[in-house]
């Protein structure tokens, strides 16, 4: 892996400032702390903020980006006055990264930044990913792809570098929690992010709460989903849940991370 770094490092230098979107994900931690590493203030991290962001993300991104000396900038997108995005179609992240890099151009433009970049890495296959497609079309560059660091090589990265994120779970945006085709709102994607509060509060860690209107359907890991059946957790988290507005709460027949869980629809399931 040390040659992959080298590459990595070699390929910012070549930059005389650079513009980093920067979630507090792991890729995009690590992006910024090799950036920051090699450009000092001459880079800064660009956090998309939007009610797709849950404000526990962006309170430890910007914790984060404090611990490694960064300059942050927040910056509200407009992907929600977009019809395309909020119709959530199946290629509804292109419209959120084509809003995020058309900030980051017009942020650049003001304050004189040579490059941007954003954290794909070489695991993620371009063709897939549609957030890929707004990264060429805005000229946005993969640094970490390009330097052919994998997924679990920027774990190790962070861990070397005792970042926090090493062990981090991926954390897509609340939008994700939504059906394809049934239109994203700010009112359901609060509702969705005090949901996993209340988790996060139970103690889970490793999980999703799928929106389904009235109908919250549950994903845990395999190793969190016993604690789940404990009477008088459940019981609280269920009515925690009702108070929300979910009249119905179901788990998933399959655990967290598995490929049937990614299409988001209500079958098959079973009642708690």
């Amino acid at each position: 892996m040390s040659d992959k770094l080298h590459r990595l490092y070699e390929s910012l230098a070549r930059f005389p400032s650079l513009l980093v979107a920067y979630s507090g994900g792991v890729d995009s931690a690590f992006l910024l702390y090799a950036a920051h590493g090699v450009l000092g203030d001459k880079c800064t991290g660009v956090i998309a903020d939007s009610p797709s962001l849950p404000r526990r993300e962006l309170r430890d991104a910007l914790d984060l980006a404090a611990r490694i000396g960064a300059c942050v900038e927040v910056v509200p997108t407009a992907e929600f006055d977009d019809p395309n995005y909020t119709a959530n179609p199946v290629n509804r992240c292109f419209y959120c990264k084509n809003s995020l890099f058309r900030t980051m151009q017009r942020i650049a433009q003001e304050s004189g930044a040579a490059a941007l970049a954003y954290g794909e890495n070489a695991d993620d296959n371009p063709s897939e990913r549609a957030g890929s497609e707004a990264a060429s079309l805005c000229g946005v560059l993969s640094p970490l792809r390009e330097a052919g660091l994998t997924k679990a090589e920027i774990r190790d990265a962070c861990r070397a570098a005792g970042l926090p994120v090493a062990e981090k779970p991926a954390s897509p945006c609340l939008s994700s929690r939504i059906p394809q085709g049934i239109p994203v709102t700010a009112e359901a994607l609060h509702r969705i992010e005090q949901g996993e509060q209340i988790l996060l509060d139970e103690g889970f860690r490793i999980f999703r709460l799928r929106h389904h209107g009235q109908i919250a359907r549950l994903e845990f890991a395999k190793e969190e989903l016993p604690r789940f059946h404990e009477p008088s957790l459940r019981q609280r988290v269920e009515s925690s849940l009702a108070e929300l507005g979910y009249a119905t709460v179901i788990l998933s027949d399959y655990p967290y991370g598995h490929p049937a869980n990614k299409n988001n629809t209500l079958l098959p399931v079973k009642n708690i």
